[in-house]
């Protein structure tokens, strides 16, 4: 009878766990979706205080980390701490899993973090890494729309380099990786298709049809773009660059 007791209050106790979790996951989605990432930084991790290897909430926490992070251009170190945990908890993530689409994409987010702060080798092989953890991202999960939008912007990146920047590449790998406006278009456009709602892909999409000449798309994205609802706290200042660049535009 103690045994089973015992098997019966363990079983009931994971029961409980899981349901304490599974609260604090709501919350914690919630508090993203009203906008509020630092609230909801705080309940992922008070989550997974309770399942630290919860993947799915490893992922949240190093996604909100970087988009935090680039809200702390004023405090260099609390930013560098933040992009250091994405990094950390996105390493986590593909330990215990590495075939999981979320964690792929949120190590290629912070890669493209570490590629800011890097120079030389280092910062060539950081920009490798993007696109190797974006294409492993699209690979497990082809509608992964983060993931999309990601490689959209290693590709228009690429394409931007200039004549010393790609002698750099050549000298450290030998060759330049692919990569046109052409190819960073058609991920943007990949991921209007699968996120008609994602306000940044627009700015995104306009400067790249700008580059290309294409001022009357750039425009059309713009505009489309300035319609859209608030999702994320960075929305409104992404939306006030569009509105500069589509005076420029006129």
């Amino acid at each position: 009878m103690k045994i089973l007791f015992l098997i019966t209050f363990i079983s009931f106790s994971h029961f409980l766990y899981a349901q304490d979790t599974s609260a604090i996951i709501k919350q914690a989605e919630q508090s993203e979706t009203s906008m509020n990432d630092e609230q909801a930084f705080i309940e992922y991790k008070q989550a997974l205080a309770i399942q630290p290897s919860n993947v799915y909430v490893l992922c949240k926490c190093s996604e909100l980390c970087t988009r935090i992070a680039g809200r702390l251009k004023d405090d260099k170190a609390k930013q560098d701490n933040y992009y250091a945990a994405a990094k950390t908890y996105a390493q986590k993530a593909l330990e215990l899993n590495p075939f999981y689409s979320d964690a792929n994409f949120v190590m290629a987010l912070a890669m493209g973090r570490e590629a800011i702060k890097k120079s030389g080798k280092e910062k060539i092989q950081a920009v490798k890494d993007i696109k190797k953890y974006a294409d492993l991202s699209l690979k497990y999960n082809p509608q992964n729309y983060k993931a999309w939008f990601v490689l959209g912007k290693w590709y228009y990146e690429i394409d931007g380099l200039n004549y010393f920047e790609r002698a750099a590449v050549k000298i450290f790998f030998g060759s330049l990786p692919p990569a046109s406006i052409n190819d960073a278009i058609n991920c943007l456009e990949k991921v209007k298709s699968i996120n008609p709602g994602f306000v940044l892909n627009y700015l995104s999409l306009a400067k790249a049809y700008k580059r290309k000449d294409e001022n009357n798309l750039a425009k059309k994205n713009l505009l489309t773009m300035l319609n859209l609802p608030d999702k994320t706290e960075d929305d409104e200042k992404i939306k006030n660059e569009g509105r500069d660049l589509l005076k420029k535009l006129d």
